[in-house]
């Protein structure tokens, strides 16, 4: 990792920017862990040894685990067929399906002192034997970060997307994500006519504009940050209307939907600390008006000239970060 992702803290969490919400309260954040090599018996029973709380199976592949220091914890496998459990062909099919299908640990919304634990439950999945993105050449497990929004307006929300925008391509290969997640749909990066109307326009947006230019340029959830959940939360009849069918997928909630990350929980060195840390540089970039607009700024010169390269702009990148120290303890 020859970058300055290599100086983003491991051993703890970074708070988030803002600290609360526009009430007062401390933001929370879900979480949500993809993994293999276990089932979702064993993953419960290492949650309830590392959390405490008694397991309580709700059907063949969905298990909760009630009274854990954060509350109540599911484990289940992660596909929408497991439903159909119950007879002989389709156990059959979801038992051969573990090869490529993760089991998932999905918390309630934690707040900033339980997020120490999520490496603690780390580390016991981790010995039990449970496998991460770069285990097999399909397997493109992910770790989804789920971070409350400070308020329900624009200006809480279009300075994270964009910031998100403008550094995406750092996130993406500074520490390269798995080749399986990039070849799968589940994380594409921005479309990059949309990073311009962001860098352009996007500071003078209303909800409304904010919302319609999402839907026009990317009506997909699949995306390294997700919007749906939020423009849903905030204003369904205009997500549903664009999204007809496909809306059905997208559960409203007032957070961002971060699903860039990689599950790389069987190695040794790597830590949820670490990916926490990288969106809260994206926070953190956000809230400094000065530095997000001198960024957008500069894209819009990347993207004007005739003679750069894609590469030209990471290693910008590299540099303003580099300036900015957004990884520090603040």
């Amino acid at each position: 990792m020859d970058s300055i992702a290599a100086l983003v803290p491991r051993d703890r969490f970074l708070p988030l920017c803002p600290v609360e919400t526009a009430a007062g309260t401390p933001r929370r954040v879900g979480v949500e862990i993809e993994f293999g090599g276990m089932t979702e018996s064993e993953a419960a029973r290492i949650v309830a040894d590392a959390l405490g709380g008694q397991v309580q199976p709700r059907s063949a592949h969905e298990i909760d685990v009630e009274g854990t220091e954060w509350g109540s914890v599911e484990v289940c496998l992660d596909t929408a067929y497991r439903d159909k459990a119950g007879n002989a062909i389709a156990d059959l099919g979801l038992d051969l399906s573990r090869v490529v299908v993760p089991v998932e640990i999905v918390t309630p919304p934690l707040a900033p002192e339980h997020l120490p634990a999520l490496d603690r439950l780390r580390g016991a999945l981790r010995k039990a034997g449970a496998q991460g993105s770069r285990e097999g050449m399909f397997l493109g497990f992910g770790v989804h970060l789920n971070p409350e929004i400070a308020e329900d307006r624009v200006g809480a929300i279009l300075p994270v997307t964009r910031a998100y925008a403008l550094v995406e391509d750092w996130l993406r290969k500074a520490d390269p994500i798995d080749p399986s997640r990039r070849l799968l749909p589940f994380v594409d990066p921005y479309p990059r006519g949309f990073v311009d109307r962001l860098s352009e326009a996007g500071p003078r947006w209303t909800l409304d504009d904010f919302i319609d230019a999402y839907l026009a340029e990317t009506p997909t959830r699949n995306r390294g940050l997700d919007m749906l959940p939020v423009f849903r939360h905030l204003d369904e009849d205009r997500v549903t209307g664009a999204l007809g069918d496909a809306a059905n997928a997208v559960s409203g909630r007032p957070a961002f939907h971060y699903r860039l990350p990689d599950c790389r929980i069987d190695e040794p060195g790597w830590r949820l600390a670490y990916e926490w840390n990288r969106w809260v540089m994206v926070e953190r970039l956000a809230a400094d008006r000065a530095a997000l607009d001198r960024l957008a700024g500069d894209w819009l010169e990347y993207r004007g000239a005739f003679t750069t390269t894609r590469g030209d702009w990471f290693a910008h990148l590299e540099s303003r970060l580099a300036d900015l120290e957004l990884w520090e303890t603040a």
